[in-house]
């Protein structure tokens, strides 16, 4: 999604010509290129899919909404699992609409993911919650910091569900230090995400990710906050900029493992 403007052979290329070893994918791209070709093109380049992105959205009060929800999420896995990847992240999903009620909102997603981690667990894939900033709490995201992720994530084995680092959603939060190192402790540690928060944010909010180096978030004691608890995966850079997005998508990848090698190491 960082750079969402080139295509995937184009970007699969040249995550290879720098060394990138992995790259997160989106469904939407995907699925426009065709899953089975996906998966060949970055197995191919020698690449592996660090994890798919999304899931979730399970929030829904009404039948019809939950079963569309469970359907979709089921296609999701099967997605993940003919890519390669372990990991499917889920974006909860917000308050239904009229809803006010965020304990009910969040039970929903406990009574889904019941569901739907014997899927994931039977097919290789992790589902990995992924808190964000409270912002987005009343439309995305009624998870909002990692202790309610890793709330969420505790009734289920931790190779079944576990939880997102992304420091974008997460880097205010004065509790996420000592519940990255209780999901480290755990194995809940799915995925880490970087992403930079600048101000002031963009109209709509949402495209308003910095790229690393740019903004408020200390990026490498990030890093090694989360390496300090044994993680050895892959670090995601996932940037929402339609900046980023108007310039050449080259570019833009050049620079950002530029500034991956630079702030976060």
């Amino acid at each position: 999604m960082t750079v969402k403007q080139l295509e995937l052979p184009a970007l699969v290329d040249h995550c290879a010509r720098l060394g990138i070893p992995a790259v997160g994918l989106w469904r939407e791209p995907v699925a426009a290129y065709g899953l089975e070709a996906a998966a060949k093109l970055v197995r191919d380049a020698g690449l592996a899919v660090s994890s798919l992105c999304r899931g979730g959205f399970l929030t829904a009060a009404d039948d019809e909404g939950r079963t569309r929800a469970l359907a979709d999420n089921r296609a999701a896995i099967d997605e993940a699992a003919a890519l390669g990847t372990d990991t499917l992240v889920l974006v909860s999903g917000g308050l239904p609409a009229g809803s006010r009620d965020l304990v009910a909102a969040r039970a929903r997603i406990g009574e889904a993911l019941a569901e739907l981690a014997p899927y994931a667990g039977e097919r290789g894939v992790r589902l990995a919650i992924e808190p964000l900033h409270p912002m987005f709490a009343s439309d995305r995201c009624v998870v909002s910091t990692l202790d309610q992720a890793l709330e969420l994530a505790a009734p289920f084995p931790a190779s079944q569900v576990g939880v997102v680092v992304d420091t974008y959603h997460v880097w205010w939060d004065d509790h996420a230090p000592a519940a990255v190192a209780r999901a480290g402790a755990t194995d809940r540690i799915h995925s880490f995400q970087l992403a930079d928060w600048t101000t002031p944010l963009p109209e709509g909010v949402l495209n308003g990710r910095g790229q690393i180096g740019d903004g408020a978030v200390d990026m490498r004691a990030w890093r090694e906050r989360v390496e300090a608890t044994g993680w050895t995966g892959f670090i995601e850079v996932e940037l929402f900029n339609d900046g980023l997005w108007a310039r050449d998508g080259v570019e833009v990848l050049e620079e950002t493992a530029r500034r991956f090698a630079s702030e976060v190491f």
